[in-house]
């Protein structure tokens, strides 16, 4: 069994280690906050992920198939609920109620 200052610089080290580890990034990023390109990619990388995750989610869709529409018509529903509310919650939780319900009992295998 190791021995009581073995112990002590272990948790010593690793908490140091992870106190960098956790402030190294607000170091790095501090001087980027008034870059222009930084404040582009702020305002444009939200929608670009979301595209990305839609795509990566109904890649595989079987779009001749009945299934297909249980996604399909949550994606329409969450579309139209953000755009006509523009909340992300209301849209998110709207479009999950929609494919849950339908995959669930209409679209249920």
């Amino acid at each position: 069994m190791p021995d009581t200052l073995y112990a002590v610089v272990a948790v010593l080290v690793a908490t140091a280690v992870t106190w960098a580890l956790r402030a190294l990034p607000f170091a790095v990023l501090a001087p980027l906050r008034a870059s222009a390109s930084v404040h582009y990619l702020s305002t444009r990388m939200p929608a670009g992920v979301m595209v990305i995750l839609v795509v990566y989610c109904l890649r595989d869709l079987p779009l001749p198939q009945p299934r297909a529409l249980a996604p399909l018509a949550a994606l329409a529903v969450t579309i139209g609920l953000h755009l006509w509310r523009r909340n992300a919650l209301l849209s998110i939780l709207g479009g999950t109620a929609v494919h849950v319900a339908l995959a669930s009992t209409v679209f249920a295998h």
